[in-house]
């Protein structure tokens, strides 16, 4: 295999933003013969599921990426593909954010990278270093987009894969959505009434798509002390019952199940911050406080996909 070489060195052009070799790359049609795209399933891999929030600050790209080591940690063969061009989350979360550049197949496909037995993909082990920006338009962006969708070899295959959308409900959401055979699709969202609304969005949009909802996630529902391990409701349903409010109340709203929820605990943060989310870290070290929130979201993903969970 050979190693892909970092963006500033390459030739960049709309049809071709990652700089991949085109020598036995898929063909690209003129533009005057594409037409709508047509959605089909990435190869070798058997599941997809879409991660969104549709609101920047919630938590989701943590939520994924512990869902995604939770299947692994079930013997499920897991992928994780940030789509997030502009501001990568994954590499920084799975300790991969000094690793070289992907190498190529002899078909000039992206081999994704490895850490802690989980697959990876992101825009963000394609540039020259951690604090260089994206700075493209439109059009660079949704092409970017679909060379990671579609030419990143998953051998020898996944059982899921797992899609860590950007925030919002723009570009990146329609293009995934008109273009892959999604599974189902979760929504992460604080109990915050702001965050809430996006979330709603997020899940209209995922409705119109005709993409499933698979349900909507919980995260920071309480703050867990650090000194006392009291928890505490910091938003603004502080003085009544889940049930009655937060995500769980809008789930019950909206007619969509409620997939579980993540403690607001400083414990998570910094595990996610130094590269080690909590399920790889509690493992290491033989303890088992936070990890089953995710494991308990992942067993409910899981069986609503069909995917078997040991």
């Amino acid at each position: 295999m050979r190693r892909c070489f970092a963006t500033t060195s390459r030739c960049l052009s709309h049809e071709n933003p990652l700089g991949l070799p085109r020598k036995g790359a898929p063909p690209t049609l003129p533009r005057a013969q594409r037409g709508l795209p047509t959605k089909r399933k990435i190869p070798k891999v058997s599941k997809i599921v879409a991660v969104s929030s549709a609101k920047g600050g919630v938590g989701k790209s943590t939520i994924a990426a512990n869902l995604a080591l939770s299947f692994v940690r079930h013997n499920l063969r897991t992928g994780i593909l940030d789509t997030d061009i502009f501001g990568p989350s994954i590499p920084t979360l799975l300790n991969l954010h000094d690793a070289q550049p992907p190498e190529l197949t002899p078909s000039n496909f992206l081999v994704p990278l490895q850490n802690y037995g989980l697959k990876s993909m992101s825009m963000g082990y394609l540039l020259p270093a951690e604090s260089a920006p994206v700075a493209w338009r439109g059009l660079m962006v949704m092409k970017a987009l679909q060379q990671l969708l579609h030419e990143v070899d998953w051998s020898p295959g996944l059982d899921v894969l797992v899609l860590d959308l950007p925030p919002g409900t723009g570009d990146v959401q329609l293009s995934i959505g008109q273009q892959l055979e999604v599974d189902g699709a979760i929504i992460v969202s604080t109990p915050q009434d702001i965050a809430l609304k996006d979330a709603v969005k997020g899940v209209n949009m995922f409705k119109k798509m005709g993409i499933n909802v698979l349900g909507m996630v919980q995260n920071m529902s309480v703050f867990i002390c650090p000194k006392c391990g009291e928890g505490t409701r910091i938003f603004s349903h502080a003085a009544e019952e889940v049930a009655d409010g937060g995500v769980q109340g809008k789930c019950k709203e909206m007619g969509i199940d409620f997939l579980g929820d993540v403690p607001l605990d400083a414990d998570i943060c910094r595990d996610a911050d130094r590269g080690k989310p909590t399920i790889v870290a509690e493992e290491a070290v033989g303890e088992r406080t936070r990890s089953p929130y995710f494991e308990s979201i992942a067993a409910n993903v899981a069986r609503k996909i069909g995917l078997q969970w040991q």
